[in-house]
């Protein structure tokens, strides 16, 4: 399969036939080939997926270059050869990047814009074939791990790649078939593919085309101003208040259901807990209450803890260590935990930790959800000292708060003799259900090991090679 070209013979009399006139049901062929842009993909267009490995392998300067740089690259690509332009793209995208990070940001990154392109009547052939080869004017290191991972393909060759003979003729295929640009061209559900996207990396909401790109770069002196009031005129004020204050600033809350009132003097506090979207969660939660929580946190910086406007206790991993503190805090007040252990950006809730239901029976779940449309509050290979003021630099975030039912006593371990495991699957399921979204068993470590090459854990993290 191959785009069709704007030459003078495709114009009068497409050499192959259209993609849509090939008979899936009756697709006997071993193998398969096919390009990527404009036949695989609906856009014809990898200036996009150039300017996602310059900003998440690069930076956001390297990016403005490479935006700065595209009226030069169209007219390189339209008055004297495709390569020229594709070889522009390629040294300013990747000139001077490490490859770990090129190949992170390919893994990490690429593959949810990707996957959200995928075109229909393409895939529905290209995944009837047994052996499946993609051709592309991009580099493989940007193409192949989506390519492999959520298409089944077999092998990539890229502009980098020599091909040999027995290459071609492996690949080769007995019929041929254009795909041909039109604006009815749907994409596959993303269920169809291989493999779920559930983790991913990366600063941008939405695909940065040439507009997207100029817009988000237009923006980014006014949302971080913006990002830096939202943070720090409400830093000071009570929880009650900052309800108030939100939607004055452009920060929508939504607040579901009724939350327990405080614990009484003498008795121990709440237990909150949720499912854990960005480092702002408990306070969130406290703004929603409208008074002061406690939270613990892995992995947070000493000035991100200092700068919290509400209490946060650093955990050790030690689980008896861990147990004894948060008992602790349990007995000072109402306290906060994310048992998922990590922030997972898609519809689905990881594992949760059991170690929660073994310190208390007084247990409220807490479901949590937010929309942003520019910027992702959230990293991994970033640095999360910025993660709240990448959400605030959102022209109109949302957080949406959902208090459900304390745990009945018959569902707890100490009340209700129930094992630890057990009320942990249940909180998940419920927090599962109220949200909409899919529990998995996947946990911190598979979503850095996928997303970082690493474990997770701060030593790991400062001390990759």
């Amino acid at each position: 399969m191959s785009s069709a070209k704007p030459t003078a013979t495709a114009t009068r009399r497409p050499t192959f036939p259209s993609i849509t006139a090939c008979e899936v049901s009756e697709i006997k062929h071993n193998s398969i080939a096919a390009d990527l842009d404009g036949t695989l993909l609906i856009s014809r267009s990898s200036f996009p997926y150039f300017m996602l490995v310059a900003i998440e392998a690069g930076s956001l300067l390297r990016g403005l270059v490479l935006l700065l740089s595209f009226p030069i690259i169209v007219i390189a690509y339209l008055f004297i050869s495709e390569a020229l332009a594709i070889q522009m793209l390629i040294f300013i995208s990747y000139s001077g990047l490490k490859i770990r990070d090129i190949e992170l940001a390919s893994r990490a990154v690429l593959p949810r814009f990707y996957a959200a392109d995928v075109r229909a009547e393409s895939w529905e052939v290209f995944d009837k074939c047994k052996r499946k080869v993609v051709v592309t004017a991009n580099p493989t290191v940007m193409v192949e791990p989506f390519v492999r991972e959520y298409l089944g393909g077999d092998k990539v060759l890229g502009t980098e790649i020599e091909v040999n003979p027995k290459t071609k003729r492996a690949t080769g295929c007995k019929a041929g078939y254009m795909v041909h640009p039109h604006k009815s061209a749907t994409p596959v559900p993303l269920d169809r593919l291989k493999s779920p996207i559930i983790f991913h990396d990366g600063r941008l909401v939405q695909l940065p085309t040439p507009l997207n790109a100029l817009i988000t770069y237009i923006w980014l002196p006014f949302g971080f101003a913006l990002s830096l009031i939202r943070v720090y005129f409400n830093l000071p004020l009570p929880e009650r208040i900052v309800r108030y204050t939100y939607p004055m600033l452009g920060i929508n809350l939504v607040i579901r259901g009724t939350p327990p009132p405080p614990p009484s003097p003498g008795s121990p506090g709440n237990l909150y807990v949720c499912n854990h979207r960005t480092a702002l969660d408990p306070i969130v939660i406290a703004i929603a209450l409208g008074r002061k929580v406690s939270c613990v946190t892995y992995s947070v910086s000493r000035l991100s803890r200092f700068l919290s406007p509400i209490p946060a206790v650093s955990l050790t991993r030690d689980r008896e260590a861990d147990a004894a503190r948060i008992k602790s805090l349990l007995q000072k007040g109402d306290l906060v935990v994310c048992p998922e252990g990590t922030t997972c950006r898609e519809p689905y809730l990881l594992r949760f930790s059991a170690l929660f239901a073994e310190l208390s029976d007084r247990i409220v779940p807490v479901a949590m959800n937010l929309k942003q449309n520019m910027f992702h509050g959230t990293t991994v290979r970033g640095v999360k000292f910025w993660d709240p003021y990448f959400y605030f630099m959102n022209p109109r975030p949302t957080y949406e708060v959902t208090f459900l039912d304390r745990l009945p006593d018959e569902m707890t371990c100490k009340a209700g003799g129930k094992p630890s495991i057990e009320v942990a699957n249940h909180v998940q399921k419920v927090l599962g259900g109220v949200l909409g979204f899919e529990c998995t068993q996947l946990t911190r470590k598979d979503k850095y090991m996928l997303l970082g090459g690493n474990d997770g854990k701060v030593e790991s993290m400062y001390n990759k090679k």
